[in-house]
């Protein structure tokens, strides 16, 4: 009996270790609230993204792109989300050395609190169809 309790936790923990992650179990109701006062003017209320969004303004800075499935958050990992919304684009970017890409993105560190930015990231992973949750999920580090 005591064989069958340790195997069974021991794969609930395996698998616990490989799914979970910091956009799992999040408020969605939050998410999608502070998403509409926050982040809809700049990347729409249906997550559209700004028109022509792949090419830069007559600023040279990228317009905002698109949350649903059709941009590319879904190719990021969870904790470069969390940055650039965090930081801002800009600080952002060149914390990771990224240079000649300007980023119109504000920093949210004075507005909001870091639990409602992953509310708000939980909320437009959960817009997105099983493949790209999948894939972005496998962009990310298992956490036990």
């Amino acid at each position: 009996m005591n064989k069958i309790l340790l195997i069974a936790t021991l794969s609930l923990s395996a698998t616990a270790s490989f799914a979970a992650h910091e956009l799992e179990n999040r408020d969605i109701t939050n998410g999608q609230t502070l998403y509409a006062e926050n982040c809809a003017a700049c990347h729409g209320a249906q997550l559209q993204g700004q028109p022509n969004w792949q090419t830069p303004d007559e600023n040279g800075t990228m317009r905002a792109p698109p949350h649903d499935a059709s941009g590319h958050t879904w190719h990021h990992d969870n904790q470069l989300l969390f940055d650039y919304t965090w930081f801002g684009g800009q600080q952002s970017l060149a914390a990771r050395g990224v240079t000649g890409f300007s980023s119109n993105m504000p920093a949210f560190q004075d507005t909001i609190t870091q639990e409602d930015v992953w509310d708000i990231l939980g909320y437009i992973r959960s817009t997105w169809p099983e493949y790209e949750r999948r894939v972005q999920d496998s962009r990310n580090p298992p956490h036990n």
